[in-house]
């Protein structure tokens, strides 16, 4: 008959000898023959996600500073903690463990329909690293003291006490500049053409970019057209995703830049992650501009240049994702522009 699990241990008396008052258990790496701790941790980290349900820049809203780096902490600091009071647990299961327990926490509140799979994949290995600090300070904590309830707590009532406080209008502002180039063997005209004219863009020639692999719906179309108030670039998405990009500076099989207009409508319900709409509290493009260099008789310098805005408590993550993410997809507009070009050449 299995034993049963040790009593919690008398929270008032200090720790004087722990290691050798403890029954000589073998450390063990994660066991995934019992959840229970894996679960309950991911379960502490949706209830705080439930608390967290604020709207964007005021109390308890769920890109708050306290919600991101201090509940996947909790979540880690939980999972120990349960797991503690049963057996000693070796040093990689405070890592492994508080690791798990917050990819599962993150999947399920994107079961239950609380966040998108791009805000899922996006935040998870800053959730999965927190995490596992929060677990290894749990498991130092449980291997030092035996005020571990307290601790525990500690962790599971800071981000909800800190989470209240307003931000006094902080400016979390960060307007960044990404520019890339391509060479097109296509004259500057025909590659101006395709740019103002992309029709019936297919998923194979778009698709590979990573933005547009996390869960971003597909471009269908970008024509540009001539309006009383002057030019404007039509744009469609998947989902019933449209708005358009209003041409401010124009000089023919040259340079354009575009800023951005958005309808009520542009974005659908469910289109787009709260957290990642374009214009949003959290995000936004700005404008983008192309300039096209004459090189040769047939052959152009092509370059896209795109200005953005992350407002976040954490910008040192939010603004490397959006670097890439931006970087990556004009790395991939740009082939297609240059494919294009040179297919209609």
């Amino acid at each position: 008959m299995e034993a049963n699990p040790p009593p919690e241990p008398d929270e008032n008396v200090e720790n004087s000898g722990d290691a050798a008052q403890a029954p000589a258990v073998k450390p063990r790496a994660l066991p995934f023959s019992n959840w229970w701790p894996l679960a309950i941790g991911a379960l502490s980290g949706i209830l705080l996600r439930l608390i967290f349900s604020g709207e964007p820049g005021g109390a308890y809203a769920a890109m708050d500073a306290a919600f991101v780096y201090l509940v996947p902490i909790a979540v880690g600091a939980v999972t120990v903690y349960v797991a503690e009071t049963k057996q000693r647990r070796a040093w990689s299961y405070y890592v492994w463990g508080p690791m798990v327990a917050n990819a599962l926490f993150v999947l399920g509140t994107m079961a239950m329909l609380i966040e998108g799979l791009i805000c899922v994949i996006i935040i998870l290995p800053l959730f999965c690293a927190l995490g596992a600090l929060g677990g290894v300070v749990m498991g130092a904590i449980c291997r030092a003291t035996r005020r571990r309830r307290q601790a525990v707590y500690s962790f599971a009532a800071l981000p909800v006490l800190l989470g209240f406080l307003p931000t006094n209008g902080a400016d979390y502002q960060r307007i960044g500049t990404i520019e890339r180039t391509v060479v097109v063997e296509a004259s500057a005209q025909q590659v101006w053409r395709q740019i103002h004219d992309a029709r019936d863009i297919r998923p194979e020639e778009v698709g590979h970019a990573w933005m547009y692999r996390i869960g971003v719906p597909l471009p269908i179309a970008g024509v540009t057209q001539k309006t009383p108030t002057g030019f404007v670039r039509k744009v469609s998405m998947g989902k019933s995703i449209h708005f358009d990009q209003v041409a401010v500076e124009w000089k023919e099989n040259r340079y354009v830049r575009w800023t951005y207009r958005f309808e009520k409508d542009s974005f659908p319900p469910n289109a787009l992650d709260d957290h990642v709409t374009i214009g949003g509290h959290y995000f936004d493009l700005l404008d983008t501009a192309y300039t096209l260099t004459p090189t040769g008789a047939h052959t152009t310098k092509l370059s896209i240049t795109m200005h953005y805005r992350v407002s976040t408590q954490f910008n040192w993550y939010a603004d490397a994702v959006a670097t890439f993410l931006i970087g990556n997809f004009q790395e991939v507009i740009l082939d297609f522009y240059r494919r294009r070009s040179q297919q209609a050449s």
